[in-house]
């Protein structure tokens, strides 16, 4: 395991502290650190504050960056892949990468949209390499996703399982419609911070997000007892 792991993995555990054995070599900038801010105050110091400290070697406030927003990347994670081992694996891959671009840096947008725009491309790269990419296909959907949604048309709707119908009809869109509703509607992002994260206009959020709502009705409709036009 290599320092920046070992970082990582123990900012991401219960105990805030930082063992030695796994301290890391301060980041060479050309202005000398400053006496060691409290932790008292690291906790409740914002973002740009606790980057900055990062920045000039202290690797304390790198704990309380990944403290903060671990909650949110693993949700935003699992809301793609719905698998507690690989959400935590890729979780940790997201800060290692954070914790090796943070001293380049530049203040240019708010720290957790840049965050999340490597957790979401680390999703993309799984997807990839698991070649689920044919769970988006923009023709039709996938056999499986069909299969089982044309199951649970029979069912019930009090015997519905609500996260799961979501779930499913989120498998049926497209990777870039599929991505806006989880960051809109899940994660509760607005449209730009979710043109940020993802590079694009703020007008083609909200078109792929009406997209995929509109794709989502048609899917889910049924399952909720909701006439679709």
């Amino acid at each position: 395991m290599d320092s920046r792991s070992a970082l990582v993995i123990d900012a991401m555990m219960p105990t805030p502290a930082l063992s030695s054995r796994y301290a890391l070599r301060p980041v060479r900038r050309s202005e000398p650190m400053s006496e060691p801010v409290p932790d008292k105050e690291l906790s409740t110091s914002a973002d740009d504050v606790l980057v900055a400290l990062v920045q000039s070697g202290d690797h304390r406030a790198f704990q309380h960056l990944v403290q903060r927003h671990q909650e949110r990347v693993r949700n935003l994670l699992y809301s793609i892949f719905r698998e507690h081992e690989l959400v935590a694996d890729i979780s940790q891959e997201v800060f290692i990468k954070a914790f090796e671009a943070l001293p380049g840096f530049r203040f240019e947008s708010s720290f957790y949209t840049w965050l999340y725009r490597i957790a979401v491309n680390k999703g993309r790269d799984e997807l990839r390499r698991r070649k689920l990419r044919r769970f988006f296909s923009l023709q039709s959907l996938d056999d499986g996703v069909r299969a089982d949604l044309e199951a649970r048309l029979a069912e019930r709707p009090r015997d519905l399982d609500a996260p799961d119908l979501v779930a499913l009809g989120l498998r049926s869109l497209p990777e870039h419609q599929r991505e806006v509703v989880v960051l809109k509607d899940l994660q509760g992002f607005s449209y730009e911070e979710i043109a940020e994260i993802l590079d694009v206009e703020v007008g083609t959020v909200k078109s792929r997000l009406s997209r995929a709502r509109t794709a989502l009705r048609i899917v889910l409709g049924p399952l909720l007892n909701e006439d679709v036009p």
